[in-house]
């Protein structure tokens, strides 16, 4: 099948990709993998360790919430604390409504990025605190806690907003650029993906409220172990559709043709699932890390004091987590079937021959795939919150929290296509700069970026 490019692409010719040169280091000239690769044998134990895991926990999950929705149907006429017709309604509504606004918002990104991406960013901080509004209206501790932290958050976004505008030009531009001709099928595949995100957290909410209705000393770990899993699934199931596209996008940015997106997902399935599965749990932590670390570096500033004195070595444990565990390295996952420490160390290698990482590191589209699931998750909440308030107002936070969580994973499943055709595009870049499908876009950006930095 043949690649549709964007004129504005294949414009370029030999004389302006020489004026693109990034670095003096040569770009690599990338092959067609003619198979996927196979790992080290260490690797593949691993891989297929992890495979399992995961297939025994869901496994695992699945009997527990088997088992706890059972005990709460045999106890139903002896427990009078738990009235499953209040409580089930509102949050599988919201859970309804998750699986609609992922949906939208995936498609108003791929219809008008310019207007999705402001869209997020302005409008996410005003229903965060709309929700965080509504959990200290409800009074409970647990919602003036929740209350408090939605209302802190929607404050230091807003100041967030207001610091990176002078970026969000670029972002656009470059999330235009990327999703301008997704991979053929995306919209169906994207829409299956979050139907089965639905189902899986319709089922895992059963168990919770089974889990609800008991008076076990294990309740609260129960719950626990619920969330944990929906948590990891609905992280994989995300994956599965960042590497699946990610692959395709890499397939044309770097040799001119597109992958049958079925075809990809079977291979992704087929060889792949294992590091998806262990990169989906361990790529949150360091991404968390780094955030925090970066976070700490801007307060600290030059400051010696002794409180910001562990903030250097932080940094640098930071970074050396983050160069060998990055979400860049689903790319090389997808295309090469590398592990994901071995696909984040040769993706981050690549940035950095190309001086690529200053402009990764201002990178605003995983802020902006967070912000669509945030407003999701306030939109859910409020929608599950005020449906409670009415009906029976002691349940109104834990269900407002529950959909909340859950209205955020699943938009992250619809917002991991434009995601990954950002992530696809930076590191086919990366690997061969001088390509002729890339125009002035990132080579501009860098030199943008190092002339600030030498001001």
């Amino acid at each position: 099948m043949e690649t549709r490019t964007p004129p504005s692409v294949l414009q370029n010719h030999s004389h302006q990709a020489q004026e693109r040169r990034v670095s003096s280091s040569t770009p690599n000239q990338v092959q067609e993998p003619s198979h996927p690769n196979e790992p080290a044998v260490g690797w593949r134990i691993f891989r297929w360790l992890s495979t399992i895991v995961f297939k025994i926990h869901i496994c695992l999950v699945a009997v527990l919430v088997i088992v706890l929705t059972v005990l709460r149907l045999r106890s139903a006429s002896k427990t009078h604390h738990f009235h499953p017709k209040e409580w089930y309604p509102p949050l599988l509504a919201s859970i309804g409504s998750s699986g609609i606004i992922a949906f939208s918002w995936q498609a108003f990104t791929g219809c008008s990025p310019s207007m999705a991406f402001k869209t997020a960013f302005w409008f996410s901080p005003v229903l965060s605190l709309a929700s965080g509004v509504f959990f200290v209206i409800v009074g409970s501790r647990g919602g003036l806690a929740a209350g408090v932290i939605l209302i802190v958050s929607s404050l230091i976004v807003s100041v967030y907003v207001c610091w990176i505008n002078h970026r969000l030009n670029y972002a656009i531009q470059l999330l235009s650029l990327s999703t301008k001709y997704p991979p053929t099928n995306t919209p169906i595949f994207v829409f299956g993906s979050i139907v089965i995100g639905v189902l899986y957290a319709a089922f895992m909410v059963i168990g919770i409220g089974g889990a609800t209705s008991i008076t076990s000393s294990f309740k609260a770990l129960f719950i626990a172990a619920i969330l944990l899993s929906l948590t990891w699934t609905l992280q994989v199931i995300k994956n599965v559709v960042h590497v699946t596209i990610s692959r395709i996008k890499y397939f044309n940015l770097a040799w001119g043709r597109e992958k049958d997106i079925r075809a990809a997902f079977y291979d992704i399935i087929k060889h792949s699932a294992g590091t998806i599965s262990l990169g989906s749990a361990i790529i949150p932590f360091i991404s968390f890390i780094h955030g925090s670390a970066r976070a700490m570096r801007l307060v600290a500033g030059d400051s010696d004091e002794f409180l910001f004195s562990c903030a250097p070595c932080y940094s640098e444990l930071a970074s050396m987590l983050r160069n060998h565990g990055n979400r860049w390295g689903f790319v090389h996952v997808g295309v090469y079937n590398k592990g994901i420490v071995q696909a984040s160390y040769d993706t981050w290698e690549a940035f950095e021959k190309v001086d690529l990482e200053i402009v990764i590191d201002s990178d605003l589209t995983v802020s902006f795939c967070v912000l669509c699931g945030v407003s999701s998750g306030a939109i859910c909440s409020i929608i599950s919150g005020i449906w409670a308030l009415v009906i029976h107002k002691s349940y109104a936070t834990e269900l407002a929290i529950y959909a909340f969580l859950i209205g955020y994973f699943v938009c992250r499943i619809g917002m991991a296509w434009p995601q990954a055709c950002v992530s696809a595009y930076y590191v086919a870049y990366a690997d061969n700069p001088l390509h002729p499908r890339f125009d002035s876009t990132v080579p501009d950006r860098i030199r943008e970026l190092r002339r600030r930095l030498q001001v």
